[in-house]
């Protein structure tokens, strides 16, 4: 970038610099809207100074020797356009406006400069090259504002992203409240009411995100009480309680998610924790590509809580069928189960257990007979429903001819 002005044209431009950078701050204040009312003031005096800088900058350059390196005096303009692009990251602002301030400044300029030039007696060929160069350096100033804001919002994303990173752990870790609402506004995270918790594969939680409120926060790392091998992540989901809820299990069909219940946002690791609970319930649904709602499964989840407890139960209290044998053990457990559900009606009971009422008949007969006036005591009916809860599914059995055993 070089050219030979002349010293006349050369003073007569930089004469013109301060009423120059008035002239394109007034215009960009009326042809940018996002400008409009904000360039006032001190603010206003600061750009207008930051022009002159800028368009004496780049005379400084066709002033130069052809000796010297052309790239050392653009080095404070173009650090300066770079600020200018961080800063309107900063303010929440794209490039648009920035970039038309430019256009309309590049206008600007060149119309009063060009004049000042032709009326310097300067050839034709000497002012169209110097046109060249002013708008070759407004584009690099662009070029340099552009860069600033783009890195600004990569290191805005990225602090962001660490900050919804760490709140997603305080969450799971069940942090109290307070603190947990310092790190939601630092990571400028909207706080909902409620959080639903819901485990997937880390395959499906960028489609899953796709679909999903955009401020569900997603973790993948460290999962509190689950095996790094299961490879599964957490979304969080704001708000998908009551009716909502629904709209959440039909966005996840297709994935192997199990689905928390909303709880209020800053105790959404009780949510998580019975999701974790109820991995061991995922291979069990009849549909692997169905969410498994853990709302539908507070029985499964609250007596498998405790296995040995349950375990030690149902020894106790099927203790009488202790001494048959295996099969015959459990044909009358599982017909003792029905009993109970279905509330001594014997034609349901067969119907559950594709035999005839009269072999219910006959099976009860025999358990009366092992267990006596005690299946008729309220407390030993409600040990014998919770332990034969999770009896695996009724067996079609072989009737004998004579609906008997």
């Amino acid at each position: 970038m070089r050219l030979s002005l002349g010293g006349p044209a050369a003073r007569a431009l930089r004469a013109q610099l301060p009423p120059l950078a008035q002239h394109t701050v007034t215009a960009i204040t009326a042809e940018v809207p996002s400008y409009s009312g904000t360039l006032t003031g001190q603010m206003r005096e600061k750009i207008e100074n930051a022009v002159q800088i800028a368009l004496g900058t780049f005379l400084n350059v066709m002033e130069r020797p052809e000796s010297t390196d052309p790239s050392i005096p653009l080095t404070p303009a173009l650090e300066a356009a770079y600020a200018l692009g961080s800063g309107e990251a900063r303010s929440g602002r794209s490039m648009d406006a920035l970039l038309a301030a430019y256009r309309v400044g590049a206008r600007v300029a060149w119309r009063e400069m060009s004049t000042t030039t032709v009326d310097g007696g300067l050839p034709a060929a000497t002012v169209a090259e110097f046109a060249g160069l002013m708008f070759a350096y407004i584009d690099e100033l662009s070029a340099a504002s552009v860069a600033g804001h783009a890195d600004e919002l990569a290191s805005v994303g990225r602090a962001r992203r660490r900050n919804l990173e760490r709140l997603t752990q305080l969450l799971l870790a069940g942090e109290a409240e307070e603190a947990l609402r310092r790190r939601a506004e630092r990571a400028d995270w909207p706080v909902p009411h409620t959080l639903t918790a819901v485990l997937l594969p880390r395959s499906g939680v960028r489609p899953a995100l796709t679909r999903l409120d955009p401020s569900t926060l997603d973790g993948t790392e460290d999962l509190p009480g689950v095996d790094p091998a299961a490879e599964l992540a957490v979304l969080l989901v704001p708000d998908a309680h009551a009716t909502r809820r629904v709209q959440l299990l039909r966005l996840l069909r297709g994935q192997r998610a199990v689905v928390g219940p909303a709880r209020p946002w800053h105790r959404v690791a009780a949510s998580y924790q019975r999701a974790v609970r109820a991995l061991s319930l995922d291979g069990a649904r009849p549909d692997p590509a169905e969410p498994v709602d853990t709302e539908r499964h507070l029985t499964e989840l609250l007596l498998g809580h405790d296995p040995e407890g349950l375990a030690d139960l149902r020894a106790e209290v099927l203790a009488p069928l202790a001494a048959l044998p295996a099969a015959t053990a459990y044909r009358l457990a599982e017909t003792l189960r029905c009993w109970l559900l279905r509330q001594g009606r014997r034609d349901q009971v067969a119907a559950d257990l594709f035999v005839h009422p009269q072999t219910v008949r006959y099976r009860m007969g025999q358990l009366r007979e092992l267990y006596g006036d005690r299946l008729d005591d309220p407390d030993l009916v409600l040990d014998l429903t919770v332990a034969l809860a999770f009896l695996p599914p009724p067996q079609r059995d072989e009737e004998p001819a004579d609906g008997t055993e």
